[in-house]
Parts: structure tokens; C-alpha cells; sequence
């Protein structure tokens, strides 16, 4: 993967010169001495052969064998990366071939001021095809380091009797070969790795990087290094899928205090994304941790500003710690996730019968092949332990990935009156054939009903209606009286009877309406002004309110709406049904639950 490192490098620069002080890996760079020291051994009275230029293989452009760095020697790294004071506390990046190198070089003084100043560079090669935010990342890295190390040194040396260890070492190295003596000059790496901890601690970030991608290290006991790199760390629950950071933040940054949070780990793997500082504080979150609870339900029994929880779980997200979800309840509607590693051989079949013996994940899963509610799943003769593993399944099923789920978010979307006229000129018809091009216009304009829209359009198709009133099959308000209803006999009123409904709306009431439909552009005025609920100024008061406060533009599902407006679901699903004609209703996932 273009994620892993090619090679850690420690290059310093000092009054005494530049010099590499430590690489990792460094098996490539053995081979490489075993070859020249194999040429070193050629027979002396062998006759060398000069070949045609021109027909000579030009020199490898690679420099990664292996999935590690080679091709570079020890004086060449040293000179490329002892970089000149101009360029240090600012990103470094250089690509040769197929690698690109990136560092942040840091610059500090020493606790003895009489040696000047070092310059310290931590280089991570990595392949030159890595993604802008992988470089990003690296970068990053090298940077904390620089900072960890440069405290380490104003507070105890540790820097410059890392720095004495490792040159003693290459001395001692550069000696022995020049004695003739049977050593490889990477001999003094191993040797440096025993003795060092700091090249114990650069060993360490690399595995890291090329596992988990989590990093949590103690450098010389005291400063903690913790980093997260996420394109590597969600690969351990999501496979083959990389989750670039800025995604997360796009998500993070939708967070609102009516979403939950699901841990993907046990409590215990928690505490390694934190450094020592931050523990108290996470604990105290999760002991109030409920995927049941919202965020701020968990705030406020933690005693936690609901900002601060939103940092904890954005750290914990981007850690792939744990993912963010709707507070689990029976109306929430679940199904398959496209992505799901659902097939014969997956290793979650046999995990999830591990979790829940005599349970079978294709047959569970099965249930939410089409949108279902857990509601739907359950009934009121099920015991409560029965409703509870069923929950179980689900959570699981979400920390997994194979379900995702679907929020129920509105457009609105009312008919244009000029293409109201156009199709009036055009269907013209007599009576008699009036329930037939009434049908018809009906299946045109909804060209994709929701589920409670389309049983009012199949009531409307089936009682076969000879005329155009929106009074049809829909039950008005209360409060409103149509100027054509019909009695029980299925005569009309009488005028006088009219009058008597006329009467019964307030001149008060109708300047209230009118005030509230001059909320809609004219354009889209008389198509709301049909609608029956118009009338009722309780609900076309609750409508102008949702649709002036932009609930109605498909960028917000019912959940929110009625988290932020105070209204129980059957309030607005109520409000939805009576305005149906002018509002568009489609499911789709929350952006805040996409990871």
C-alpha cells in the first residue's frame, strides 16, 4: 500500500558536520555492501570489457525493491537531508524516481550553548504516488517528533546522548573496516539499535505505520507521541476502503447533538489514542457511554460541555475508535449496506455465530434486504430479552458495516401553475372521460411515490372519481370547510348552508392565512393555497414555520427537524401527509454517519 513508509531516516547537521545516524530497515542497504565487497575480492588479473555505450542497459529508475527504499548510500541521504537553516520549521519534500522523501527539519539548541546549534531531520520515504493527504500526514509525524525531541533536549539532553551514541557507533564501525577486519557496514545499524533508544523508538514508529497506523510511543519515558494515520487505521474494519481525513472532517463537522456513538473497540483499547492527560476526561465519557443516548444526553450525564463531546468523539471516529449513528430506536430504519462483506467466506459469518450461538448473519441480515424499522422486526408479544438480542444483532451488524441507515429527508416541490395550464389545454376532455385523464395525470406527475403517498394515490384510482377536487378521499382539518362538501345523502347544500360554513372562518382567520401563504414566491402561492390543510391556520402556520426556517430544501431528514423544532414524529408525519401534494419525500443516509 502507497500508505506504508519505504524507510525512516535521522539525518543532523552541526558544527561537527552532517551526518546519518540511523536509517530503518536497513536489509536493503546490507545487500548492497555484500555486493561490494564481492567486487571488492575480483580477481586482480581479470581483463575488465568495455561495451558499446550505446548499447549498455540504462541504469535502473527504481528505488523501492521490496516494498524498501535502496539505491541510496549513507554520504548521499547525509548530504540530501542535512538541509541548509533556511529550511528548517517548514515542510521539506523531495522526489527521486519512484520515492518521495518528506520531513519537517527542526532546529534547537542544545543545553550546552557552547556547541551550537542542531539541526535534526526525520525523513520518511515513501512511494512518489502517495496521495496529497498521505504526504500530509507524514509530514505532520515528522514534525511532532521534532517538537518531542527538542523538548527532550532543553529538558535532559536526551538528543545530544542519543546523537553521541549513534556517532560512537559509526566510528567504531568506520575503524574496524579500516583494519581490514571482516565487518558490513550495516553491522553498525544492529549495533546502534541495541544501544539506542532512540533508534528503538524510530523501529517502533515504522511497524506501527506498516500495521495499525496508530502510533502511541513514550519517547525517553516522558513525552508521549500519539498519531493516527486513518487511512490505515479504518482499514482494520473496513478492508480495501480508504477513508481519507478530509472525509472525516466533512463528517465531523456535521455532528449534530441528536446523533449517538457506536465504539468499534472494547473500553480497554480506548486509552492508547489519548495521551496520559486526556485519560480522566475519556473515561468519564465512556462510563457514560449508551449507543441508546444522544450526545448530549451523554454530555449531560457526564457533566461534559456537549463541545468537548464532540471532540472526544470526533478523536475517537478519527482514531476508527468508533463510528457516529442515530441513538438506536424502534423507528429507526435500517438495510444492507452496498459495501457489506457479505459472501460465503467472509470471516464475519463465523465471528457473528461466535457472538450469537445458534444465530445465523445471513438470515438476520435478510430481514433488512428492503428498508425495515427494528419496529417492524419486533412485536408487543416478544419478550423483552428477545428485543434486546435483536438489538444486539443490529449494533453489531453497525460496528461491522453490513447495515447502514436511512433517513427520511423532504423536498419541497410544488406544481408550476404555468404547466398546470399547459396540461389543462392539452387534456380538455368531456365528463364522461374525465376519470380516465384524471388517473392518467396522476401517474405522471408522481413519477416516484413515497410509501404514504402512494396509498392515497391507489385510493384515488380506485374509486374511480369524475371530478378534480383536492378534497377527494383526503380528510380536511377541523377547522376547514369545504364550499362543495357533500351530505350524507350526496346532495349538495344548500346556499344557505354555504354561508353558514363561510361564517364559521373569521375574517381574523383568513387575513392570518393570507399573511402566512405570502411567505411562498407568487409563483408557487396558488399551488399551496390548494391544498385543503391551507385553510387550517394551525397547520399552515407549523408549515410556513418549517418551510421559512429551510427544512423543506432535502438537506435535513425528519429526525432533525424534530429534534431542533420540538415536535414528536406523528406531529410532523401528520403535517407531511396533509401538505403531500407539494412536498417530496425521499431516504437517503445522514452525512455525519457515512464512515
Amino acid at each position: 500500500m502507497e500508505v506504508n513508509p519505504l524507510s525512516v531516516i535521522l539525518v543532523k547537521a552541526d558544527s561537527k558536520g552532517d551526518r546519518l545516524l540511523f536509517r530503518y530497515p536497513y536489509q536493503i542497504q546490507q545487500n548492497d555492501s555484500v555486493l561490494k565487497t564481492k567486487e571488492q575480492k575480483k580477481n586482480p588479473y581479470s581483463v575488465s570489457t568495455t561495451d558499446d555505450v550505446l548499447q549498455n542497459t540504462p541504469p535502473p529508475s527504481s528505488n523501492i525493491n521490496n516494498g524498501e527504499l535502496c539505491g541510496f548510500t549513507d554520504e548521499v541521504l547525509s548530504t540530501l537531508f542535512a538541509v541548509k537553516p533556511e529550511l528548517t520549521s517548514q515542510k521539506f519534500e523531495l522526489k527521486v524516481n519512484d520515492v518521495r522523501f518528506v520531513s519537517h527539519p527542526t532546529q534547537m539548541q542544545p543545553k550546552d550553548e557552547s556547541n551550537g546549534s542542531i539541526l535534526i531531520n526525520v525523513v520518511f520515504a515513501l512511494h512518489a504516488q502517495a496521495s496529497y493527504s498521505i504526504v500530509k500526514c507524514y509530514y505532520e509525524l515528522s514534525k511532532k517528533l521534532g517538537y518531542a525531541l527538542r523538548m527532550e533536549e532543553e529538558r535532559v539532553a536526551y538528543l545530544t546522548e542519543e546523537m553521541g551514541i549513534m556517532v560512537k557507533t559509526h566510528d567504531e564501525v568506520a575503524n574496524l573496516i579500516e583494519q581490514k577486519k571482516s565487518v558490513l557496514n550495516d553491522c553498525e545499524f544492529v549495533m546502534i539499535l541495541e544501544r539506542s533508544s532512540l533508534a528503538q523508538t524510530l523501529k517502533s514508529i515504522y511497524h506501527d505505520l506498516c500495521t495499525t497506523g496508530l502510533i502511541n510511543i513514550s519517547i525517553n519515558q516522558h513525552v508521549t507521541l500519539s498519531f493516527c494515520f486513518p487511512q490505515k487505521a479504518h482499514q482494520f474494519h473496513r478492508k480495501g476502503t480508504i477513508v481519507e481525513p478530509e472525509a472525516i472532517d466533512k463528517c465531523l463537522k456535521s455532528l449534530k447533538p441528536y446523533h449517538g456513538m457506536l465504539l468499534l473497540v472494547d473500553f480497554a483499547d480506548l486509552l492508547d489514542c489519548v495521551p496520559p492527560t486526556g485519560a480522566r476526561i475519556l473515561l468519564q465519557l465512556v462510563e457514560n457511554y449508551n449507543p441508546l443516548k444522544s450526545l448530549q444526553n451523554i454530555a449531560s450525564e457526564a457533566n461534559i460541555s456537549i463541545d468537548m463531546v464532540y471532540q472526544i468523539v470526533g478523536h475517537l471516529v478519527y482514531w476508527a475508535k468508533a463510528t457516529i449513528i442515530y441513538p438506536l430506536c424502534e423507528t429507526n430504519v435500517y438495510v444492507i449496506a452496498p459495501d457489506a462483506s457479505l459472501h460465503i467466506h467472509s470471516h464475519l459469518v463465523d465471528k457473528f455465530s461466535t457472538s450469537f450461538p445458534g444465530m445465523s448473519l445471513f438470515e438476520v441480515i435478510s430481514d433488512f434486504s428492503l428498508p425495515t424499522s427494528i419496529g417492524h422486526l419486533t412485536t408487543p408479544l416478544q419478550q423483552p430479552a428477545r428485543q434486546g438480542i435483536l438489538a444486539q444483532m443490529v449494533l453489531w451488524m453497525l460496528q461491522h458495516h453490513l447495515l447502514m441507515q436511512i433517513h427520511t429527508y423532504v423536498q419541497f416541490m410544488p406544481f408550476s401553475e404555468e404547466a398546470v395550464d399547459g396540461e389543462t389545454e392539452e387534456i380538455l376532455v368531456s365528463e364522461e372521460d374525465d376519470v380516465n385523464e384524471n388517473d392518467s395525470t396522476l401517474s405522471i406527475s408522481i413519477p416516484v411515490p413515497h410509501p404514504s403517498q402512494r396509498s392515497y394515490i391507489e385510493e384515488r384510482l380506485s374509486n374511480g372519481d369524475s371530478t378534480v377536487s383536492d378534497n377527494i378521499n383526503v380528510q380536511p382539518s377541523s377547522s376547514h370547510k369545504s364550499n362543495y362538501s357533500m351530505t350524507n345523502s350526496g346532495s349538495l347544500l344548500s346556499v344557505d348552508e354555504e354561508d353558514d360554513n363561510k361564517s364559521q372562518v373569521s375574517i381574523e382567520d383568513e387575513e392570518i392565512i393570507k399573511g402566512l401563504l405570502s411567505a411562498f414566491p407568487s409563483s408557487d402561492r396558488a399551488a399551496v393555497k390548494k391544498i385543503p390543510a391551507a385553510g387550517n391556520v394551525e397547520d399552515l402556520t407549523l408549515m410556513v414555520k418549517l418551510y421559512q426556517a429551510g427544512y423543506f430544501k432535502g438537506e435535513h431528514h425528519l429526525e432533525e427537524i424534530m429534534y431542533f423544532e420540538n415536535l414528536r414524529r406523528s406531529q410532523l408525519l401528520q403535517l407531511l401527509d396533509k401538505f403531500r401534494d407539494i412536498l417530496i419525500i425521499y431516504e437517503t443516509e445522514d452525512p455525519a454517519v457515512i464512515l
